[in-house]
């Protein structure tokens, strides 16, 4: 929705406009400032300049295969999506890119007002800056998945931006696979403190001084599914080139996407015996790392 007025009178806006007020009174000070920003979530509301930005007739709704879905567990939709982009007409669902993209831009500009401050006050070169969203989005991919709460990418991955000052690699990209349980002993690394023993996360120092440097990473994302009368569990690992899935420890599906040829997960190789192997290697991946048991919630039929 484009919403009259400036970016300050917007919640979002007044959050940036407090941070930039604890920056200047604790320009002298060692200082933890933790900033949350609500956009772009849903409802998308954002200043009428930002849709500006995105002329309608710029916006188009993503390419999938037309049997992209053929291959693809039922429990791996969100409840909500099933449907295809909710059943509703392609021109609503472009409507709704312009308006998360302008909610977006919106949060990127109060973004850049933090970081103003810091560098008005000769704070940049003396302060580490995180930046992180937490979880990816899904905008009609997979002919109409809409939202979060999926295991392909486009949900599963998220943006994570590092600055330190003294870091070799800024302004670098990094394609190396890291989880959000590494910021906490990044930062106290990057701090020179001593965080408890057995963190489940790992420094990403080296990588901010060599961005393109061996790393061999894995990443952990799982999803509660409501499923027809029981709950069923949804896990994910992905590494450097292979994302593999299983619903139900496998009961209810198992994908496996091929990210070197298939980066947008067009493609599930389950059924191809070649990866038998490595099927079986990922899956001991994720029953090490990554728990299948349902906790009480309230999609459990135990609790009606």
């Amino acid at each position: 929705m484009e919403a009259d007025g400036t970016d300050e009178e917007q919640t979002d806006g007044m959050i940036a406009s407090e941070a930039i007020q604890q920056i200047k009174m604790h320009r002298g000070d060692p200082f933890f400032l933790g900033v949350g920003f609500f956009r772009p979530h849903t409802p998308y509301v954002a200043p009428k300049k930002y849709f500006e930005l995105y002329p309608i007739d710029s916006i188009k709704i993503p390419f999938a295969p037309e049997n992209d879905r053929m291959d693809i567990p039922y429990a791996a939709f969100a409840h909500n999506c099933k449907i295809p982009n909710y059943g509703l007409e392609d021109s609503i669902c472009i409507e709704a890119k312009q308006a998360y993209y302008a909610s977006v831009s919106f949060i990127d500009a109060q973004v850049g007002r933090l970081l103003d401050a810091l560098e008005n006050n000769d704070l940049l070169e003396k302060t580490i800056v995180v930046l992180w969203s937490d979880h990816g989005y899904h905008l009609g991919e997979h002919n109409g998945l809409w939202q979060k709460r999926c295991l392909f990418e486009e949900s599963a991955s998220a943006p994570l931006f590092v600055y330190n000052p003294a870091a070799r690699g800024n302004g670098s990209k990094c394609d190396q696979i890291v989880e959000f349980i590494d910021i906490y002993p990044t930062l106290a690394d990057l701090c020179q403190l001593d965080p408890p023993i057995n963190l489940p996360g790992k420094s990403l120092k080296p990588l901010l001084d060599a961005p393109g440097m061996p790393w061999n990473g894995t990443a952990y994302t799982q999803v509660l599914r409501p499923g027809d009368g029981n709950p069923v569990m949804g896990r994910s690992v992905r590494t450097d080139r292979w994302r593999y899935t299983d619903w139900n420890r496998g009961a209810e599906g198992q994908e496996l996407y091929d990210h070197l040829n298939d980066p947008n997960e067009f493609n599930n190789v389950m059924a191809d015996t070649t990866y038998k192997e490595l099927i079986k290697n990922l899956k001991e991946l994720l029953n090490k790392n990554v728990s299948c048991e349902v906790p009480l919630s309230p999609f459990d039929p135990r609790l009606l």
